[in-house]
């Protein structure tokens, strides 16, 4: 089957934060169809929607209680015909975020579950007698605390790897994979183009459920290496190829949590019999805190090397075998410019935010930008508890500073400016009028501050502005072969330098040579460039040959 998502770009919308049409602070399908012209403009060609599915709402809508209905905050099944119908006139693709590693606690197959052990659902999901008067494992649960939870009304504990709300899936069930194949097969027969897969390389559990390695510090184990890449994972997806994909003409991707290259060319093998690319995280774990019970609780800045590494390491692990996801932000990480670039001057904030962009955008794989990232929107960097919104933040705070004792109270805050998730969800700045155009309401996430300077009406009307940046690096990858194609290789030596990152992409007709300053200095490279090249594209507007100045990124075509 043509693999048309080669050469595309993914443009990921977090529904709550991008347009709100009715003036309840809460974005919304009519919202969204509204600037489906502006994503346009920008040049993606397919929509990721996180999830718009009926909701209570406890992991903003990570916690699913209708698969086949619309969350009323965001509006009702017309609207979303309508939103489809318009992507699909303007040639639009769209992408539902699929969440079946667990549902909602209010979804009906666990309020049927919960009634009995005899119940016809009670297999639906994962119920465990306790141990010893405690629960059935040691594991905690990816948003503090343990992950099983006692129900008084059946008498057992059912597992939930993410809120107490959000029990796990039995995929050991047959019943329950092919209650998700139908319904995944319903939203295709809509017209829906792919699904993004929340967390699939979890839902093979090992059996007997073993206590996993509990680390110093920690009140309980991290279950991550037992649950992510299970013994049945490949074949529950290849079965969930066979009875879905195989059937439509649509693009998947999983996230992944601890998915190694090896494991990676499994999931997105060129062959399809699974999924078309997978998101892995090694990248996103680069600046976690050096004490393993803090997470990825810190401040520190990623350094070059590591971050290079990685990269390469992807590059090269799956050309010719399978495809890469490439992406700096989604919903659960900070923002590119602030994590990775320079945020404190506006001159800093452009140059780094396009140096960034170009590093990812010439290598290989499909693309995600993150709704606010191509006008360089930064963290929130907000400075009181009470701006949080996100629960993984809060109950991070409340367990290290007031629980352990493991950070004090301004530390922990200064971690949380730099990760938490609420950096992500502050409201898609559209322009310097009150809350930056997104609603005539009081916004559900706090503003972003800088909303008066950082907005997509200034960003349009600036010729020089991150966005066209974007957009030129889009059209790029639409017309040059050698972008999707082309063999990745580090210049020589470079892999010791710590300042400047450079590489090639080549094919049988076209050398690229990326080069990008890390630093905020002006440094000095000679890289052996023919006379005959073409300056391609360039943060400066002029280029001063082996001087390199700061966030500097420019790539030459010969």
């Amino acid at each position: 089957m043509e693999k048309w998502w080669n050469n595309a770009v993914v443009y990921q919308v977090y529904p709550a934060s991008y347009q709100d049409s009715n003036g309840d602070g809460i974005g919304d399908l009519p919202g969204i169809t509204k600037r489906l012209d502006y994503i346009k403009k920008l040049g993606v060609d397919i929509v990721w929607l996180s999830p718009i599915y009926k909701s209570p709402q406890v992991d903003n809508g990570y916690d699913i209680s209708d698969y086949q209905a619309i969350n009323p905050d965001f509006g009702n099944m017309e609207d979303f015909d309508k939103l489809l119908k318009k992507a699909h006139d303007l040639g639009l693709k769209i992408m539902m975020d699929l969440v079946v590693n667990h549902t909602s606690d209010a979804h009906k197959w666990f309020q049927e579950s919960r009634k009995g052990k005899d119940n016809p659902y009670r297999d639906y999901y994962i119920w465990r007698d306790g141990k010893d008067g405690k629960a059935p494992n040691n594991w905690g649960s990816s948003f503090m605390g343990p992950a099983w939870k006692y129900d008084e009304q059946s008498g057992q504990y059912y597992l939930h790897l993410f809120a107490p709300e959000q029990p796990d899936l039995n995929w050991e069930n047959p019943n329950v994979r092919h209650s998700v194949f139908d319904m995944m097969n319903w939203w295709a027969d809509k017209g829906v183009d792919g699904f993004r897969m929340d967390v699939i390389n979890y839902i093979s559990k090992p059996e007997g459920l073993p206590d996993a390695l509990k680390q110093k510090d920690e009140l309980y184990a991290n279950p991550e290496p037992l649950v992510a890449n299970g013994h049945r994972i490949h074949e529950f997806l290849q079965e969930m190829n066979k009875n879905v994909m195989s059937k439509h003409k649509m693009v998947t991707v999983g996230e992944a949590p601890a998915v190694t290259t090896d494991e990676a060319k499994r999931y997105s093998n060129l062959s399809g019999k699974e999924l078309d690319m997978v998101f892995q995280f090694e990248h996103m774990g680069l600046d976690g805190n050096k004490n393993p019970a803090l997470g990825r609780w810190s401040d520190r800045k990623v350094a070059l090397s590591d971050l290079r590494d990685n990269l390469t390491k992807w590059q090269k692990s799956l050309y010719g075998e399978a495809w890469n996801s490439l992406y700096w932000n989604n919903h659960d990480q900070p923002r590119v410019v602030s994590r990775f670039g320079n945020d404190t001057t506006e001159e800093y904030r452009v140059l780094s935010a396009k140096m960034l962009a170009t590093m990812l955008h010439f290598q290989q794989g499909t693309p995600f930008v993150f709704e606010g990232e191509e006008i360089g929107m930064t963290n929130a960097y907000f400075k009181n508890l009470s701006d949080y919104v996100d629960l993984d933040s809060i109950n991070s705070y409340h367990q290290l500073v007031d629980e352990q004792h493991l950070l004090d109270g301004p530390t922990m805050l200064k971690y949380m400016g730099m990760h938490s998730r609420d950096n992500a969800r502050t409201p898609m700045q559209w322009d310097a009028t009150e809350n930056a155009g997104f609603s005539t309401g009081k916004p559900w996430e706090n503003m972003n501050s800088r909303y008066k300077e950082i907005n997509v009406e200034q960003a349009l009307k600036d010729p020089n502005s991150i966005f066209y940046y974007y957009q030129e690096l889009i059209k790029l990858r639409h017309t040059m072969p050698v972008i999707t194609d082309g063999k990745y290789e580090l210049v020589e030596g470079n892999d010791k330098d710590p300042e400047v990152y450079a590489y090639t992409r080549k094919d049988k007709d076209t050398t690229l040579l990326v080069v990008l300053n890390y630093t905020d200095k002006n440094l000095n490279r000679s890289y052996e460039v023919p006379a005959s090249a073409k300056l391609l594209i360039s943060n400066y507007s002029d280029d001063l040959g082996d001087e390199i100045r700061p966030y500097e990124a420019k790539v030459y075509q010969f």
